[in-house]
């Protein structure tokens, strides 16, 4: 393919991404396929000759459609949202031309400053405290990972070194095996499992702190647990506390629980992989407040705020806490303005080496919809998400699991797990709608997300009709 070709078939795809996304309401929201479907529709081995672009197109309607789980459908309600927006597909498109692999500064300088400053644009639009915002001279500052669930075993290892060090510092007879057998990491029961698994790769014990009556960790079930593995002689180094739980929305008490954190000499981390994107709203703001005892913070900007997969926002007061953990220097890496004091490099703050240039993304969003328009767009999300919890209070059949904060409604009928499981099962298999579920204790709860760009009030409203209907057709039949 020529650029003469490209040009054609670019508007060509343009147009096919633009009908798909248009065009997404009339699709089923989840794909009536079985485990395995795709293997007999396509050959055993790549083509000798090259096919041609009609023949790949044709095939993704015909292969690759009846297979795909529709995300940005008005009709997806499952899961949390993923973000999607024409100006973060066009920077992806550049970002896919320019090709850089920005793992240093010299490797593409643009890569390396853009991203610095558009964390710093983020961290001001969320009001982080200075500490976090790289600015000119600062000692913190902000890095892209791909993952939430890479932001928090980045901070686990990150502090995993940062303790290590300290006591071998102080004992230095202590071998680091030693250290390690005695270190226990802290979040709560309601904790993404992402949390439990930085745990499992860091190799340290993580324990789950039980979460009071709205699923929130509080500063003396945190100080009661460190307390008595201190007595038992374990090593406290970490905390996750979690603004915005997957389970139900619920905001851990950075209020009590970072004072402890600091008192202790604990690393604090956040995730707030959902709830982040709120934050710049500033009646929203509040659910922040105690940012200011932690060490890293950490949300998702490819879930609510519009710029697409990936793009995971994570700020670190202490840049060198960090870099200080992973700094490898091979001199085929190494270049003239490393130790400048002015840039830094990226590969210093990440698992991989390699890196996209995903900032353009970020650049693209922001100004293009400017913070008072991504202020509006989670406005109307939290707006449509209590619309639904207005439907529901109006039916007596139902109830409301948890405190609806933002965008996500846990329900269920009132009765049995099994007749709630029966209610999912009936939703997703006629395939109008999408949810999936979760448990609150010892409930089966259902989860209603808002999730797309283009979900509005009617979409809402049909959902609700749907699942009341279906509800009511399987209380009937329970009756029989």
């Amino acid at each position: 393919m020529n650029s003469s070709e490209f040009r054609r078939r670019g508007k060509e795809m343009t147009d096919f991404v633009a009908d798909y996304l248009d065009g997404i309401e009339g699709r089923q929201v989840y794909p009536d396929v079985q485990p395995g479907y795709l293997r007999s529709l396509v050959p055993s081995t790549a083509p000798e000759e090259p096919d041609t672009f009609e023949d790949i197109i044709n095939d993704v309607e015909r292969i690759i459609m009846p297979g795909v789980t529709h995300w940005h459908s008005p009709y997806f309600f499952a899961y949390f949202p993923s973000a999607n927006s024409y100006p973060a597909m066009l920077a992806d498109m550049l970002c896919g031309a320019i090709g850089c692999i920005g793992f240093s500064w010299a490797a593409s300088p643009a890569c390396t400053e853009l991203e610095t400053v558009m964390m710093d644009w983020l961290g001001k639009m969320l009001k982080l405290p200075e500490a976090f915002l790289a600015g000119e001279a600062g000692e913190g500052g902000g890095v892209i990972q791909g993952s939430a669930s890479e932001a928090t075993l980045m901070a686990l290892l990150a502090a995993r070194t940062k303790v290590t060090r300290r006591l071998q510092a102080a004992s230095p007879g202590l071998t680091q095996g030693a250290i390690m057998e005695k270190l226990v990491a802290y979040s709560s029961d309601q904790a993404h499992s992402s949390v439990e698994r930085a745990g499992l790769i860091g190799g340290v014990k993580m324990k789950s702190i039980p979460s009071d009556g709205k699923f929130a960790m509080r500063g003396s079930a945190l100080q009661e647990a460190m307390e008595r593995d201190k007595a038992e002689g374990l090593i406290p180094f970490f905390v996750v506390a979690t603004l915005g739980t997957t389970s139900c929305c619920s905001f851990d008490s950075l209020l009590e629980v970072g004072p402890i954190c600091n008192k202790e000499d604990v690393w604090l981390h956040i995730d707030a992989a959902y709830a982040g994107s709120s934050f710049i709203c500033p009646e929203f703001r509040h659910l922040l407040n105690g940012v200011e005892f932690a060490d890293s913070f950490n949300f998702n900007p490819h879930k609510w705020l519009l710029v697409n997969f990936d793009c995971s926002a994570m700020w670190v007061k202490k840049r060198t806490d960090l870099i200080g953990a992973f700094k490898l220097d091979p001199v085929y890496l190494k270049h003239s303005h490393q130790d400048s004091g002015l840039i830094t490099d990226y590969r210093h703050w990440q698992l991989p080496l390699g890196r996209r240039f995903r900032s353009l993304k970020m650049w693209f969003v922001f100004r293009m919809y400017g913070v008072k328009g991504l202020q509006a767009y989670i406005r109307k999300h939290v707006q449509l998400a209590h619309e639904f919890e207005h439907l529901l209070h109006q039916d007596p059949r139902f109830e409301i699991c948890a405190e609806v904060t933002l965008g996500l409604v846990c329900f269920r009928l009132k009765g049995s797990n099994k007749l709630n499981e029966a209610l999912l099962e009936r939703i997703n298999g006629t395939k109008k709608i999408h949810l999936v579920p979760c448990h609150l204790r010892d409930k089966f709860v259902l989860r209603f997300a808002i999730c797309s760009r283009t979900v509005e009030s009617a979409h809402v409203r049909l959902a609700w009709e749907h699942i009341s209907q279906l509800a009511s057709d399987l209380l009937g039949a329970e009756k029989e």
